[in-house]
C-alpha cells in the first residue's frame, strides 16, 4: 500500500469513526499530505506504508525544519500542530495497518507558550448582545435566538457546542444548568435572570414545534443551528460596531471570565465555572486583569 492511499484511510476513519470536523480533516489531510512528499522527495522515491514505518526522528525533524522555511513559514504553534497531526497519523498505521514507528515519540515539537486570552470590554460585550435587534432584515425570531446564544456564552461562559447542545427540555432554564463540556466533564453553572429572560423570549418567538429531546436553537430551515452560524452573526455584528477581529464567540466566554476576575471573584471559582481541568489554564485570566490594571494605571495617574 501507498502511503497517499494510507492517509486516504486515515482521513476516512477520522470523518467516519472519529467523528472530525471538517476543518479538522482539512487540516490533517494537509498535514500528512505536506510530510509525504517532503519524505519521497527526501529519499528520491515514492513512499510506502512500510517506508512510513522506517522513518527515522532525524527525518520528522528535518521536515519540521523545512516548514520553518520558505516564503510562508509555520509559527511554532502551527508546527506543533502539525506535528499533532502526523503522531495521529502514524498512531492510525500502527494499530490499523500494522506498521508501528516508535522514531515518532522521540521527536518534540517547538515550545508553545499559551497567549493570553483576548477578552472584550463590559461595553464590547453588550454591544454584541443588543446588535441583532437593530437588524431590519431578520425576523423576530432570528434576532431572540442570536441573543439568546450570545447571551448563554457571555452569562455562563459556555462554549458554542455547549451552548448549541441545550434541548428543549431545558427550557425554560432554572437557577442553574448542569453542562457536560470537554472530556465529557459535567459542571454546575449558574443562570443569570437576563440570561433566563432571554432564552425564554427566543422560546416564545420560535416558530418550531420541537421535542423535548431535539435540539433547542434552530437554524431558519428548521435543522439544528450550527457553530458556524454563531462565528458568521459575530463575524457581522462586530464589523458593524467596528470591533477587532478577537471578537468572537469565544472571547465573550473569556469575557465572562475576566470581567468575574475583575469584580473579586477567586480563581478557584472560575476554574469551575469554565470546566478547567487544570487552574493553570484558568491563570491566565489574571494576566489579562493585571494589564488592564497597569493600562488604567497608565492613563489615569498623573505622573505615569
Amino acid at each position: 500500500m501507498t502511503a497517499a492511499e494510507a492517509r486516504a484511510l486515515w482521513l476516512e476513519h477520522l470523518a467516519h469513526e472519529r467523528r472530525a470536523s471538517p476543518r479538522t480533516l482539512e487540516a490533517y489531510g494537509f498535514a500528512a499530505q505536506r510530510y509525504i512528499a517532503f519524505l519521497e522527495q527526501h529519499r528520491g522515491e515514492s513512499l510506502t506504508v512500510k517506508g512510513l514505518s522506517e522513518v527515522t526522528a532525524g527525518e520528522v525533524r528535518a521536515w519540521l525544519a523545512h516548514l520553518r522555511q520558505g516564503d510562508h513559514p509555520l509559527s511554532p504553534r502551527s508546527l506543533s500542530q502539525a506535528l499533532s497531526a502526523i503522531r495521529t497519523f502514524h498512531r492510525f498505521l500502527d494499530r490499523r495497518l500494522d506498521a508501528p514507528n516508535a522514531a515518532i515519540a522521540l521527536v518534540r515539537g517547538p515550545r508553545v507558550k499559551p497567549g493570553a486570552p483576548r477578552p472584550m470590554t463590559e461595553d464590547q460585550a453588550r454591544g454584541i448582545i443588543a446588535e441583532p435587534a437593530l437588524d431590519p432584515d431578520r425576523e423576530d425570531w432570528e434576532v431572540a435566538r442570536d441573543q439568546a446564544v450570545l447571551t448563554l456564552l457571555y452569562g455562563c461562559g459556555l462554549r458554542i457546542s455547549e451552548a448549541l447542545s441545550l434541548t428543549r427540555a431545558d427550557a425554560p432554564l432554572g437557577d442553574s444548568l448542569r453542562i457536560t463540556g470537554k472530556g465529557s466533564k459535567t459542571r454546575i453553572v449558574p443562570v443569570l435572570p437576563a440570561v433566563r429572560e432571554a432564552v425564554d423570549v427566543y422560546v416564545a418567538e420560535a416558530p418550531f414545534a420541537l421535542a423535548p429531546d431535539w435540539p433547542l436553537f434552530r437554524a431558519k430551515r428548521g435543522g439544528a443551528l450550527s457553530p458556524r452560524h454563531v462565528q458568521a452573526t459575530v463575524q457581522t455584528l462586530r464589523s458593524r460596531l467596528g470591533l477587532p477581529a478577537s471578537a468572537t464567540p469565544h472571547a465573550l466566554r473569556h469575557s465572562f471570565a475576566t470581567h468575574l476576575l475583575g469584580a473579586g471573584a477567586d480563581l478557584r471559582s472560575i476554574q469551575e465555572l469554565l470546566g478547567h481541568a487544570s487552574l493553570s489554564t484558568t491563570q491566565r485570566y489574571t494576566e489579562v486583569d493585571a494589564a488592564a490594571l497597569l493600562s488604567a494605571y497608565a492613563s489615569a495617574h498623573p505622573r505615569a
